[in-house]
Formats: structure tokens, C-alpha cells, sequence
């Protein structure tokens, strides 16, 4: 089943009590994990510098970057809480590191052994090498990226397990990552996913097919990490291969802040992982052969060669006296030209089946 990731992201707006709420809502919904966003502000962002647009529409232009997440970052101690809520709920703790200090808290403390890479980090070579030394699994979000920047981040998260301690070189990424070992780290511990930087993605800028763009470049597990505004796309990512959804949440829209307003509620959360779930087990294995189900239905559907009007033994089967009719108890249909010409071999009345070797 794909694996679908509840993304609480900063959408407590710096409330313990809000990411406590989250961690409730996504269990509701039935999500395999909760995702938040950990960062010291000083290490994410100057102090000059500007919002995003869509910051600007949802948070206004009277501050910039530094002063918006300055008020949404929650202390160290918040986090252990959350980690131990989401441990009695059974419910997977997630969080994406913003920066090396944050990266090192996840690992090292909270001793989490899955690390969500954000879009805005694929070319933050460093901590992606950090990343891949200290976790067995990284999820990759690709948003705003070309197909070599994924190339490049994965040659580095394959040499940071490979080689860590020899000297990066640019030139050997693409060897390594078609290595027999490169290939063995990817392939089982990397996810990329599929990922529009814009909050809400339009649809029209979505391009779920560059899912199997990233699928046949590189043959990794993919998924998406979706920032439209409704149900729809993850459902038909799922459709189309997908066994990692990521879709942002809050407990409602209209609060302020910069994701509410691109993110689902609790009740349009649930419902996505219920078509996602639904969707999944409608894939099947691809294999066309009948169902068990399908059998009975066969028997009552489908005809056989019937006598059309009486038939005496030796009479000769025609298209006049031979027709076909449910259910499937006689010969086949398929048989109707093999029959014609033939004796019959008894009498039969109107509607008898026709067994007669052919």
C-alpha cells in the first residue's frame, strides 16, 4: 500500500498545543506518518531575507523570512513530547531538518532513522552528505529541480555511504551511482518524490508524469509530495505508480500562516487516504485472468449452442436450428461453425444444450 505522510509541517503556527492537535488529526485521518519541519532560524535564512510570493499572500509583507520563522520554530524539549505522543498513537514521527544543527537534533536525539530532504535542500550538498551518513532512509523531494541537480544530490547521498571519507569529486557521481553498491544504497534507502514548489500548485504545473521521468532515469521508488488544493492529484498519482504520498495538512484553512491555505483538513485528509487505499487494492497484480468473483458471473453470462427448435437425431445442425443462449452450460459458441454440417447425435427440443462432439 502506498505510504502516506500526514505533512503538519509549521502549520501548529509555533503552538505546542496546535502540533499535539496535528499528531491527533493525522491518526484520525488514518496516515502512516506525521511530518513537521525542525530549524534554528538563524541557521535557515539571513536576517534581510524576502518572503516567497505565496508567503506574502498568506502571511502579508509586513516582515520578512527571518521574523516569520523566528515565530514559528518550537523548542527542543516540544519536540521530544511530540515524538512520544506520536509513539503511544502508533503513528510514525517525521520531521525535515532545515539545517545541519537540526539534522544532528534529529539523529543524534531524537535518534529518528528516516529524514524527509525538502525541496529547497537538494543542492545543499553538505547536508544531504550528513543526511545520508546518519540515516538509513531519505525521502527527496524534487521540486524546482532539473533532472541532473537529482543526479548530483543522489551521487552525493550514494558517496557519503560509500566513501565517506575520501574526497568528493563531481566527475565520479554518475560512476558511483551505477555502481553495484551505489545501485544497493539507492535503490534501498532512497525515495524521490515528485514535488511543484508553489503553495497552492495549480494543476496545469503539476506534471505528474515526470514521476516516471524520475522513475526511468533513475529506478528508484517515487512518489509525490503534492501542494494542490484538493484530492484529486495524489489519488491519481497513486494511480499511476506512486507508494509515497506527502500531502500537507491543518485543522483548518483559514488559520493564519504560510501552508493552511494549501493544505487539507482532517476530514478532506481522511477521505484522500481512503481513495488512495480504495485505488491501491483496485491496481491489482496486472495479470489479465479472471478473478474468483468473476467465475459465478461467467456461468450466467455467458451462452452456449442451444437447439433454436426441436432437432430429430441425424438431422443436420444449421444456422436455422442452432442458435446461442445463457448461461454457459454447452458448448461454446466458438464451436458454432465446427457444429454446422454435422448429424445430430439425438433429438433435442427447444433450448436443449448442445453437447455433441464436434
Amino acid at each position: 500500500m502506498p505510504y502516506i505522510i500526514a505533512e503538519a509541517g509549521v502549520n501548529h503556527n509555533g503552538s505546542p498545543e496546535l502540533a499535539h492537535k496535528l499528531i491527533d488529526a493525522a491518526v484520525f485521518a488514518g496516515a502512516d506518518a506525521i511530518k513537521f519541519q525542525t530549524f534554528k532560524t538563524e541557521n535557515l535564512v539571513t536576517r534581510t531575507a524576502p518572503k516567497a510570493d505565496y508567503q506574502k499572500r498568506t502571511t502579508g509583507n509586513g516582515q520578512g523570512q527571518f521574523e516569520m520563522f523566528k515565530a514559528l520554530e518550537l523548542n527542543k524539549s516540544v519536540y521530544f513530547e511530540l515524538l512520544e505522543h506520536a509513539r503511544k498513537s502508533r503513528i510514525a514521527f517525521l520531521s525535515t531538518p532545515f539545517d545541519m544543527e537540526s539534522l544532528n537534533f534529529l539523529t543524534d536525539e531524537l535518534k529518528l532513522d528516516t529524514l524527509k530532504i525538502p525541496s529547497g535542500d537538494i543542492t545543499n550538498a553538505p547536508l544531504l552528505f550528513e543526511a545520508s551518513r546518519k540515516v538509513d532512509k531519505i525521502i527527496l523531494s524534487t521540486g524546482m529541480s532539473t533532472l541532473q541537480e537529482v543526479e548530483d544530490a543522489l551521487g552525493i547521498i550514494a558517496w557519503a555511504s560509500i566513501c565517506p571519507d575520501k574526497t568528493i569529486e563531481k566527475k565520479e557521481f554518475p560512476k558511483i551511482i551505477k555502481s553495484e553498491a551505489g545501485q544497493k544504497r539507492l535503490k534501498e534507502h532512497v525515495t524521490l518524490l515528485h514535488c511543484t514548489s508553489e503553495y497552492p500548485a495549480p494543476p496545469e504545473t503539476i506534471n505528474l508524469r515526470a514521476m516516471h521521468t524520475l522513475r526511468d532515469k533513475f529506478g528508484l521508488a517515487y512518489g509525490l509530495s503534492d501542494h494542490s488544493r484538493d484530492i484529486e492529484i495524489p489519488v491519481a498519482a497513486v494511480a499511476m505508480g506512486a507508494m509515497l504520498i506527502e500531502k500537507h495538512f491543518t485543522l483548518d484553512k483559514n488559520l493564519t500562516g504560510t501552508d493552511h491555505k494549501a493544505s487539507l483538513e482532517p476530514d478532506e485528509l481522511k477521505k484522500m487516504i481512503q481513495h488512495i487505499r480504495t485505488i491501491r487494492l483496485a491496481l491489482g497484480t496486472g495479470e489479465k485472468e479472471p478473478v474468483e468473483v468473476e467465475k459465478k458471473t461467467a456461468f450466467v453470462t455467458r451462452k452456449s449452442l442451444v437447439a433454436a427448435k426441436p432437432i430429430k437425431k441425424g438431422e443436420i445442425f444449421t444456422e436455422q436450428n442452432v442458435t446461442m443462449k445463457r448461461p454457459a452450460k454447452g458448448l461454446s459458441p466458438f464451436k458454432f461453425w465446427e457444429l454446422l454440417g454435422n448429424p445430430a447425435d439425438k433429438d433435442y427440443e427447444t433450448d436443449e444444450f448442445l453437447f455433441i462432439e464436434t
